[in-house]
């Protein structure tokens, strides 16, 4: 299995699946990197290098104490991809919290490594309720959920999985074992890293890294998303970065990895096949968006 060591030591593991052009798949919080195998064997099939991750403190990665902010993660992805021997651009997907680790890798790491972005039910431009940000998250809803998991971490996670692919009295987009699989994950992390990465992704602004947003982009988000709300996130990178597509999933959750498994890989692939990745910014605001549902 291998792993990669970050700048203090600890060791990231991570999948590399597949051979052609580099694709980094960042899941969100609380999974790991298994979030997308479905979508790794697909991109892996079809010419691609899926590199996988599991973030630190997460599923099978070091558990240190330090290290949960988004500069340190960003630069963990740059120790992946140097151990993995990448030198060339590669394109981004961050799924949730991973969305924001595309976000500071690209204004931290420079927008020349890499070639394309895609922000899938993400955190970014910014989660938390502010009076410049009015359709965010309130901190009281942080707040509970920090002492929900303090209190009963593996009975909190029960339900949060629920909210997280809109599983309701007369609706069930995914069977109870990905509900199962799900909460399994979640386990493989220790507290610690679970409330630090809670806080991180609840508390840090990318607004300032929307700039770095110059290479091809795609938004994808669920209207029904009670986790990450798109009015706060996918749609305000939609109207900000300039040429940016989005694709809005009408009545689907935040999960959509599992809700919406075939249409996101597909949207996936005819978005990183597309020859996008030489165009510049002012120029992509010419490609037509993807018929929305």
């Amino acid at each position: 299995m291998p792993y990669a060591h970050a700048k203090d030591g600890t060791r990231l593991y991570y999948k590399d699946w597949g051979k052609g052009k580099p694709v980094v798949l960042l899941h969100g919080w609380p999974l790991t990197g298994d979030t997308f195998d479905d979508a790794a064997l697909r991109l892996a099939e079809n010419g691609f290098r899926a590199i996988i991750p599991d973030r630190r403190g997460f599923g099978r990665s070091d558990q240190p104490w330090d290290g949960y902010d988004y500069d340190t993660f960003s630069d963990d992805i740059a120790a992946i991809l140097t151990e993995a021997g990448i030198t060339e651009p590669v394109a981004l997907v961050g799924f949730s919290m991973g969305g924001g680790e595309v976000a500071r890798f690209l204004s931290r790491h420079g927008t020349q490594r890499v070639t394309k972005a895609v922000l899938i039910s993400s955190v970014v431009p910014y989660m938390a309720q502010t009076d410049d940000n009015p359709d965010g998250v309130p901190q009281a809803t942080f707040d509970e959920m920090t002492a929900g998991m303090k209190k009963d971490r593996e009975h909190f996670f029960k339900g949060f999985f629920k909210d997280f692919y809109g599983v309701g009295a007369l609706s069930s987009p995914v069977s109870e074992e990905v509900l199962m699989n799900s909460w399994r994950q979640t386990m493989m992390a220790g507290l610690r890293p679970t409330l630090a990465a809670a806080k991180a992704f609840a508390t840090t602004d990318f607004r300032p890294d929307l700039k770095s947003f110059t290479v091809p982009t795609l938004v994808i988000h669920g209207t029904a998303d009670k986790t990450v709300p798109i009015g706060a996130t996918g749609r305000v990178v939609a109207k900000q970065v300039p040429g940016a597509q989005i694709i809005e999933y009408d009545g689907s959750a935040h999960g959509l990895f599992a809700t919406d498994k075939e249409r996101l890989i597909d949207d996936l692939l005819t978005f990183l096949k597309g020859d996008r990745a030489e165009q510049g910014a002012d120029q992509r605001s010419a490609i037509p968006l993807t018929q929305q549902a």
